[in-house]
């Protein structure tokens, strides 16, 4: 009998081990935001042969990420691919809400409860209302995984890492340190002695300078480039928004490099009983002071020095936990920010709607029909908010308010379509309306979320503000898995960013994100 016990005992030990084995010692999910797949084929010639072209031919590809919500940000970007669920769920709809009451802008982020560490920012993931991969991997592991996050915003680092993370880091606007929240409750040593060292941005920063890596000739992937010049930009520390501008350089990325160095030298990555996390954020999106050039030489030299950035990690994370030992995870954020100029006198469809005249003209049309009160809040993100207090003290049936105002809002000029958040809440939505569905939650959103046509433009009617035309279309974003016995293959279906997060949990043999109701890709999930 004792022999029989303890042959038991030596199956399970086993077992136990293989198990352990079975997931990967380390978790980098990278993601770049604003990563476009088209500019990634174009500049491709320029890469060299460990940076994207590894990922492209070592890893598993899917061409095709799409989010199933319009109007995708940074903000709501990270959330949806590290929740597995989207805004109606998770809650983060974009990188700014409206306070009606204080009457401005607010990140989405905002605590007033937690202080800043290296900012005067207070943040916390207390409005992401949903688990992260890293929340639901801090639950398995019984807290003995560490899960980190460095990224070169706030948002993108919070949202990564989720609300158990050890540390979030990501820097700061206006001292360009390695900033956090006091949520976290410690900031490692070494993250502190960086800050204070001779190798801090700080420090370094008005030394810099930004000019092409290449010769002109060879960024030619884009024939629209107007300026035949180099460029040229210097930074200066004491400036007005210096580290912005650094963030939105080239600098940003190896800054962001720079620190993951340091974690991956003293954070004892892949030495744990359970798997760690790291989740590293680029930026592929344009220059600060270029928003409004999108085809330029600085685009072209971003993505060719983005490419030497990846190299350099992908090379870090083999020397010292082996990619064997790695699941390597890459994604773009589905959106590309840009601002149209338009040749003088061009005339394209489209039209300039103005928030001001058309909430004005409502107010003026409830008015007439329950009396003079001041029934509109104000407009914001394309959504018009009603003073529901007015409709609760008159007792007015909110469904009907809203859906009377609807109609009337539905006859301007340059709307396509509009809904009402009580028609949204009641699920009687067609599938014309899904995006407003997904990409809202229903506390805090607007009573009435409008769609503008294509080519129509929001005027705010303010002296000093310039008209923009602002492109924030969906754009091709690829989505990479690598290392850790994935096998190169490339995959040019249709996928959606909800299946991202439990595609990696199903390696990580963890449940999935507690809002995701998505299965694993079966590409991924199928490996043995």
């Amino acid at each position: 009998m004792k022999k029989i016990i303890s042959s038991l005992m030596m199956v399970l030990a086993v077992s136990q081990i293989q198990a352990q084995q079975q997931t990967p010692k380390l978790v980098v999910y990278i993601t770049v935001d604003q990563l476009r797949g088209d500019y990634v084929e174009y500049f491709y010639h320029t890469f060299g042969e460990r940076g994207f072209k590894r990922l492209m031919n070592e890893g598993a590809v899917y061409h095709n990420l799409r989010f199933e919500f319009s109007d995708v940000d940074q903000a709501s970007a990270f959330a949806t691919l590290f929740t597995g669920t989207n805004p109606c769920n998770h809650g983060i709809t974009g990188n700014q809400v409206y306070d009606f009451e204080r009457l401005k802008e607010t990140p989405s982020l905002f605590d007033s409860e937690y202080l800043g560490n290296f900012t005067r920012d207070n943040y916390s993931p207390k409005n992401l209302l949903a688990a992260t991969v890293g929340d639901e991997l801090k639950i398995a592991s019984k807290g003995r995984s560490e899960i980190y996050a460095v990224a070169p915003d706030a948002e993108s680092a919070i949202l990564s890492a989720g609300h158990a993370a050890n540390g979030v880091f990501w820097l700061d606007n206006f001292n360009g340190k390695w900033a956090t929240t006091t949520y976290y409750k410690n900031v490692p040593w070494y993250v502190e002695r960086y800050n204070n060292s001779p190798e801090s941005l700080p420090v370094r920063v008005d030394a810099m300078t930004w000019q092409p890596s290449l010769a002109l000739d060879q960024y030619k992937a884009l024939p629209y480039v107007q300026e035949k010049i180099p460029f040229s930009y210097t930074f200066k520390a004491k400036t007005v928004d210096c580290f912005l501008k650094v963030k939105t350089s080239p600098f940003g990325n190896k800054e962001v490099n720079r620190l993951v160095a340091q974690f991956f030298e003293y954070a004892g990555f892949g030495t744990r009983t359970g798997p760690d996390m790291l989740a590293v954020t680029f930026y592929a999106g344009n220059y600060y002071g270029n928003k409004a050039k999108e085809y330029t030489y600085e685009i072209q030299d971003t993505y060719y020095q983005l490419d030497k950035d990846i190299e350099e990690l992908l090379n870090t994370i083999d020397k010292k936990v082996g990619l064997k030992n790695t699941l390597i995870v890459c994604s773009g954020t589905g959106y590309f920010k840009s601002e149209e100029e338009r040749p003088e006198g061009m005339s394209l469809p489209g039209g300039e709607f103005h928030p001001k005249r058309c909430t004005a003209l409502l107010n003026m049309y409830l008015m007439a029909i329950y009396g003079q009160k001041n029934w509109v809040r104000g407009f914001f993100n394309n959504q018009i908010f009603l003073n529901r207090k007015a409709v609760e003290e008159d007792k007015l049936d909110l469904a009907d308010f809203q859906h009377k105002a609807a109609e009337f809002i539905s006859e301007f000029s340059g709307v396509a379509r509009v809904t009402t958040d009580m028609t949204l809440r009641e699920g009687i939505w067609n599938e014309e309306m899904a995006g407003f569905h997904l990409g809202t939650y229903h506390a805090g959103r607007g009573d009435l979320i409008i769609s503008l046509k294509p080519g129509w433009v929001i005027n705010n009617d303010l002296p000093d503000e310039k008209i923009k035309y602002t492109r924030n279309n969906a754009v091709q974003t690829p989505l990479i898995f690598m290392g850790y016995g994935i096998k190169p293959q490339h995959i040019y279906r249709e996928i959606y960013a909800t299946e991202v997060a439990p595609t990696l949990t199903h390696v990580l043999r963890i449940r999935p994100p507690n809002a995701c109701d998505r299965t694993p890709l079966y590409e991924i999930s199928n490996l043995k």
